[in-house]
């Protein structure tokens, strides 16, 4: 598999993440085991959790299959602290939680560092340098090698990124940003894609399939085995069954008829190959969904093909994003 730059840094890692959101939920041992060994077959090294996925049993599973399994010097391991079961705050990006989270990240991983590690969410109650310092502590004590965030907007992406630039070489620049980014969701190209690209944060787009519907599998009717059918996930699916999102699945379908390929592919390509962006982070529920996903890999979409997707998916962007002086 082809490896890429993490922003504007010496780390390289593998253009596909492996995503771990369902282990230790729906994914089981024995899953998780396929998937990873199944990844790391096909050449790749970014496998992204995070400390609330399964409540720590995501961090875990990975934990007990490293080494076992796979070399931890082959895997480039990518975790989350920020996110807290509180109705009242769900985000907690005070320097003394996150420092905890990471220590107890590192307990489940039975590792003594990660490879990035990322603030899950801007917390609007702690000052951003005091979340930003927490990421400075974490890479100057070795428990972690680079730093990112994750669901931070436009604004507080250039903020936090800029402020970590202004004294270079006493604080950690920020290697990555994850944000969700597909043909269904293309939010990002707003204000985050534009400064991320400016100050050298690599895009790791989350959900790259559209959190499935890409796939073409709900066309015609909810499968009983997919997630949008899991009483839990199905709300998470919902939001992109509606009109606008059947145009553009229809567009993906007959771009993959036409190109003999599938769906999934042409979705997962195009999202790939976008300015900006390092490597799309799929979660597969089984080995062979991920290798059909990994087969994309020996694909390139056409300009045309590129020009017609980014037609019919276009998000509206007018003033300020545009050229003003043409609305």
């Amino acid at each position: 598999m082809e490896q890429r730059q993490l922003g504007r840094t010496g780390l390289r890692v593998s253009r596909i993440g492996l995503g771990t959101l369902t282990w230790g939920r729906d994914t089981d041992e024995h899953d998780a085991a396929d998937l990873l060994k199944t990844f790391w077959e096909a050449g790749g090294s970014l496998v992204d959790t995070a400390d609330v996925y399964g409540d720590g049993e995501a961090e875990y599973l990975l934990g007990k299959l490293i080494d076992a399994l796979v070399p931890r010097r082959d895997l480039v391991i990518s975790t989350k602290a920020g996110s807290v079961p509180d109705p009242d705050r769900r985000f907690d990006g005070s320097r003394g939680h996150l420092l905890s989270a990471l220590d107890a990240s590192l307990s489940r991983l039975g590792t003594d560092h990660v490879d990035v590690w990322h603030v899950h969410a801007y917390d609007p109650y702690t000052p951003l340098e005091e979340t930003l310092q927490a990421l400075d502590l974490a890479v100057s004590s070795g428990r972690a090698r680079y730093a990112g965030v994750s669901n931070f907007c436009g604004w507080q992406l250039a903020k936090a990124a800029t402020w970590q630039l202004a004294a270079s070489g006493v604080r950690t620049r920020l290697a990555s940003t994850q944000m969700e980014y597909s043909l269904l969701q293309r939010g990002v190209e707003r204000e985050v894609l534009p400064a991320a690209l400016d100050l050298g944060v690599g895009l790791l787009p989350s959900s790259p399939l559209g959190r499935g519907v890409l796939t073409g599998k709900y066309r015609g009717a909810t499968p009983p085995d997919s997630r949008g059918a899991s009483e839990h996930l199905a709300p998470f699916v919902a939001p992109y069954l509606d009109d606008t999102a059947s145009r553009i699945v229809d567009a993906v379908s007959t771009a993959a008829d036409g190109l003999a390929v599938t769906p999934l592919q042409v979705a997962l390509a195009w999202v790939r190959d976008r300015p900006g962006v390092v490597a799309p982070i799929v979660g597969a529920r089984n080995a062979q969904q991920l290798t059909a996903a990994l087969s994309v890999e020996a694909l390139s979409l056409p300009d045309e093909i590129c020009r017609a997707l980014d037609d019919v998916s276009a998000p509206v962007h007018r003033y300020p994003d545009h050229d003003w002086s043409t609305l």
